[in-house]
């Protein structure tokens, strides 16, 4: 599975972005896809995650109730409905696979694709 994240940019604080994640290759359906971040001088961190049999999903206690993971089964596609930005958001966004589900740390993930750069002005 190849992943490719897509759509960040600036937003003020109190906005709203949906960062996009497509894929490629072989099927998903035996994957987690999950969101991550890095923001400089910091070690990259989980956001979110999406089993894509069954569509469970699982957040970082740090986005909840302000970020929905979500996809487009026709499309391959995974979103990031991200509410509620403030600055200590900004940061690198990647999107990466797992074939496990339930271990939610980045070097369990792989297929890492470019991230996308998510800054919000104060």
């Amino acid at each position: 599975v190849q992943l490719q994240a897509s759509g960040g940019g600036l937003v003020q604080t109190g906005g709203s972005l949906r960062p996009s994640c497509a894929a490629s290759g072989r099927a998903l359906l035996g994957y987690a896809v999950g969101w991550f971040r890095q923001a400089p001088g910091k070690e990259r961190e989980f956001v979110a995650a999406l089993r894509w049999r069954t569509g469970t999903t699982n957040y970082a206690n740090s986005v909840k109730s302000r970020f929905t993971i979500s996809r487009d089964n026709a499309q391959n596609m995974v979103y990031l409905q991200m509410n509620s930005l403030t600055p200590e958001d900004t940061a690198i966004y990647y999107c990466a696979g797992s074939p496990v589900w339930g271990n939610f740390r980045p070097e369990v993930f792989r297929s890492w694709g470019q991230g996308t750069q998510v800054t919000v002005s104060s």
